[in-house]
């Protein structure tokens, strides 16, 4: 741990072919402990959520800016498994970014 920091302690839920893989990392040396191994693995999560939010703000300036309700609906049903959709009807449309004038 590094003195200084504020951390707190929580309890978390994981398969139990993660925790096992976890502690044999620990035990070949590979890791410190689970939890060092976890807030490593949060730290990168984290910095590739930033580094995706912010190659999409860019993406988005170049074609057009943010996304309107309607492009956000399109998305949403393209990317969203169908076993987490709702139980409505899916339709798929054409892109609405797509037919934009450039």
């Amino acid at each position: 741990m590094v003195f200084g920091m504020a951390t707190t302690k929580i309890t978390i839920t994981l398969p139990d072919d993660q925790l096992l893989a976890i502690r044999d990392l620990v035990a070949a040396k590979k890791s410190a402990s689970i939890s060092g191994f976890v807030q490593h693995a949060v730290g990168i999560a984290l910095s590739d959520v930033v580094g995706w939010r912010t190659m999409l703000d860019e993406a988005l300036q170049q074609t057009g800016g943010p996304l309107t309700d309607e492009e956000r609906a399109w998305a949403d049903s393209i990317l969203t498994p169908p076993e987490k959709q709702p139980a409505q009807k899916r339709t798929v449309t054409a892109n609405p970014r797509r037919n934009k004038a450039a």
